[in-house]
């Protein structure tokens, strides 16, 4: 089975481009097409999004398989959570509805928890009841997308937009939700915090 970086590799082949100009229609930099390439980072699903529409290559084709879960007893558990709010470490939170197995490798990365998609925002590419793979951290790239607290509600799975005056929180249906744009003002008073980004979605229908 081949890694997603070898796919993505295949999939820039495929369609004649070389790294620097997969960067420009993707606005991702030539650099960090090649670390994805070599595997040093694991893409999210947006860059994923991205990389495939330049390409002409199925989404589908780029996404990590469940399907390659390691060995039994040899995979990294990681808690399913229903909801993340304020106020609660993520390893506090008493909702767990699940555990999912991530491989030791990607666990050698960071920390990871995965959450439960709820309502329907990030339709169609993430369905309510789906459950996305999230690697804590408090910074993502611009296209990301990330579990994103605001004003200490529910965290949310939003894409992230970076501006020089703020940021944007762009859901995939946008026929039904309209972006917000946050000032650098309000991420610091309200405040929006982001818990971190989305690795994987896993796909539950």
């Amino acid at each position: 089975m081949k890694s997603i970086g070898e796919r993505i590799k295949d999939a820039r082949k495929s369609a004649g481009l070389t790294q620097l100009e997969l960067a420009k229609k993707t606005d991702l930099s030539r650099s960090y097409i090649g670390d994805i390439e070599k595997n040093r980072y694991n893409p999210s699903v947006s860059t994923l999004q991205l990389i495939a529409t330049a390409t002409n290559t199925p989404l589908e084709n780029l996404l990590p398989s469940t399907k390659t879960a390691s060995p039994k007893g040899r995979g990294i558990r990681i808690p399913v959570l229903g909801r993340v709010v304020a106020g609660i470490p993520i390893e506090a939170v008493e909702e767990i509805l699940d555990y999912e197995e991530i491989t030791p490798e990607l666990a050698a990365t960071g920390e990871f928890f995965a959450l439960k998609i709820r309502g329907h925002s990030m339709e169609p590419r993430m369905m309510e009841g789906d459950v996305v793979i999230v690697r804590k951290q408090e910074d993502v790239e611009s296209g990301d997308v990330a579990i994103v607290l605001v004003n200490g509600n529910e965290a949310t799975v939003k894409r992230v937009k970076k501006q020089e005056e703020g940021i944007t929180l762009i859901a995939t249906n946008t026929s039904v939700y309209e972006p917000h744009f946050y000032s650098n003002k309000e991420i610091k008073n309200l405040p929006v915090r982001i818990l971190g980004r989305v690795v994987e979605l896993r796909g539950k229908l």
